[in-house]
């Protein structure tokens, strides 16, 4: 969907009840327990405990490869998740980056600090027209942000906050994948009937 697009931040949030969740660019950063099992409690932050280090891992994994997530994940976690303190986090993937690029230097060949400049230099590229989430949404359904309210049953008023925040909460991404996908099923069921409607005059 439009809203996974061109927002390179990682975010992290911890609810009243203790559930974390962390994001990349409005989307969940997965686990990845098929590379790096380490922690069975998912994501955690502001310690150096084996939960701290799977989000270390994934967090530098989606940036580089599993190699170099693997032998950074220790030190990322002493040195920056480690420091996550609050139950709200934002760090961009360029500041992550500048870390990478940091390390690389320190301990492998030019080489390698090369590939990492590259990638930092493509984020930033990539990331210079930050667009509106809401209106990609809205553009890719073409519908409006007052339809988009009235979509999901709520004032138009939160929709025009969320475009003013550049930022969709949890639920509601997942109220608009739900939508999308039903009016993705209807296309189905509408082509079929068609289809019927042929072979009938046939």
């Amino acid at each position: 969907m439009a809203i996974n697009r061109n927002n390179h931040a990682f975010k992290g949030h911890r609810t009243l009840l203790g559930t974390k969740y962390v994001t990349y660019g409005e989307l969940e950063l997965p686990l990845r327990y098929d590379l790096f099992a380490l922690s069975k409690n998912g994501f955690d932050w502001g310690h150096t405990g084996l939960s701290a280090q799977q989000l270390a891992f994934s967090m530098l994994y989606q940036l580089t490869n599993e190699e170099f997530a693997k032998n950074y994940a220790p030190l990322f976690t002493s040195e920056i998740v480690a420091k996550f303190n609050n139950r709200d986090w934002v760090i961009t993937g360029f500041d992550v980056l500048k870390w990478i690029n940091k390390n690389t230097q320190q301990a492998e060949p030019e080489k390698k600090v090369q590939e990492v400049r590259y990638a930092s230099e493509k984020s930033i590229k990539k990331s210079k027209p930050k667009s509106n989430v809401v209106k990609e949404v809205c553009d890719e359904l073409q519908i409006t942000q007052k339809q988009l309210a009235n979509i999901l049953e709520i004032p138009e008023g939160t929709v025009s906050s969320w475009a003013v925040k550049n930022e969709i909460p949890r639920l509601g991404k997942k109220a608009i994948e739900f939508y999308t996908q039903s009016r993705k099923n209807q296309k189905i069921v509408d082509s079929y009937k068609s289809f019927v409607k042929l072979l009938d005059i046939s």
